[in-house]
């Protein structure tokens, strides 16, 4: 039998078959079903934060949370953080600083960081160390990470 689930993704409705198997997660229908892939597929553990996105403006690791978990609810991806071809105050923050190298874990982070921004409007460095812990960057950019979310004006309390 053939069930739909409806959810928002960037600001758009959306509408994808489930499988009947129920094992279908949200990571591949957002890379595969829908074309986005700037949320990577890292460890498929939940653990290096390569695939975060976020549900309703909380962070979640896409690859351990099944796509029928998010009917009704708006997911966010790194292709809708910027608006109108105008890129996010945090990612221009990220370039700005060099805080990127081979842009593996950037997505994950970017979006981990803005929920962070959302909720604290100045983080201090132990807040984003804190928050950013279980984000996996082998290039070694931590500092500059920091650095240009210390950055960005006060964001918080505006929509994802």
């Amino acid at each position: 039998m053939n069930r739909s689930i409806k959810f928002n993704l960037n600001g758009r409705p959306i509408a994808l078959a489930l499988a009947d198997d129920h094992q279908r997660t949200l990571l591949w229908a957002v890379r595969t079903d829908l074309g986005l892939t700037g949320t990577k597929y890292g460890c498929g553990e939940g653990i290096c934060g390569a695939c975060t996105v976020l549900v309703n403006g909380k962070p979640v690791r896409s690859c351990k949370t099944p796509l029928e978990s998010v009917g009704g609810k708006e997911v966010t991806t790194i292709e809708g953080m910027a608006r109108e071809g105008t890129l996010d105050p945090l990612q221009q923050a990220f370039i700005d600083h060099g805080a990127l190298q081979c842009g593996f874990c950037t997505s994950g982070m970017l979006l981990g960081a803005a929920a962070l921004l959302h909720d604290v409007a100045k983080p201090t460095s132990a807040e984003i160390t804190a928050h950013l812990e279980h984000h996996l960057c082998r290039c070694g950019t931590h500092q500059r990470v920091v650095e240009a979310i210390q950055s960005v004006p006060d964001i918080s309390g505006t929509p994802i």
